[in-house]
């Protein structure tokens, strides 16, 4: 079986080697990159299972390598581990918003670094799984692997962010998440999301489902759920 390759873009050297060493002897095909502009190259070169990125590069910095990215239809979907330095709350907040999975901050554990790499590596093999099952609820039929909605057997044009939304709570009918789980589980490329806009995402939603809208209940004081079948 052929190992995953993991690019590590950071331009302190000791870093790298600290990280290459430990993904190394997990089992992982490592490559480094120095600059976001070497990243760039690289990844669209190649094919990466995951990306470890630090913010604070040479050049491009890592915010402006993700959206770019994030951009591009072949390389949208490349999961994202940033690296930071204590301090950048506001950075943080940016990259998840652009759609990186997750963050550890420096100076970190390389075992950390390594759980976060692995959980993020097992949420995406399962998310793959789950895009070939269709979803059938409520006369919505929900193709994650197609990107496509009928309600009532009719076509339905949603945005990226909006089908994110619809299917992460379409799974999981009569459960209850709140707008931060919303958040961490839709992170659009067209939209970026936030605890407040995640209302105005349900209110488009709602509008385009028509009458299917109603199964998207609001929980007040919580957040929102997909009414259970009959």
């Amino acid at each position: 079986m052929a190992k995953e390759r993991i690019l590590v873009v950071d331009d302190e050297e000791d870093i790298v080697e600290l990280v290459r060493f430990h993904l190394a002897r997990e089992g992982f095909a490592v490559e480094t990159a120095a600059s976001g502009e070497e990243a760039l190259k690289k990844v669209r070169q190649g094919a990466f299972a995951l990306l470890v990125l630090d913010l604070m590069l040479p050049g491009l910095d890592g915010l402006e390598v993700a959206r770019a990215l994030k951009a591009e239809t072949r390389t949208a979907g490349l999961p994202i581990v940033m690296l930071t330095a204590k301090g950048e709350d506001a950075d943080v907040v940016a990259g998840l918003e652009l759609g990186a999975d997750d963050y550890v901050t420096k100076p970190f554990s390389p075992r950390v670094l390594l759980a976060r790499i692995k959980a993020v590596l097992r949420r995406r093999s399962r998310a793959a799984v789950d895009d070939q099952s269709v979803i059938t609820i409520h006369d919505l039929e929900i193709h994650p692997g197609r990107r496509s909605v009928l309600a009532g057997g009719k076509p339905i044009d949603l945005t990226f962010t909006e089908f994110q939304l619809l299917t992460f709570l379409a799974r999981r009918p009569g459960w209850v998440f709140t707008r931060s789980q919303i958040v961490d589980a839709v992170r659009g490329t067209d939209y970026p999301v936030t605890d407040r806009s995640v209302d105005v995402q349900v209110v488009g939603l709602r509008k385009k489902l028509g009458p299917y809208g109603r199964y998207i209940e609001t929980v007040r004081g919580v957040g929102y759920r997909f009414r259970e079948a009959p």
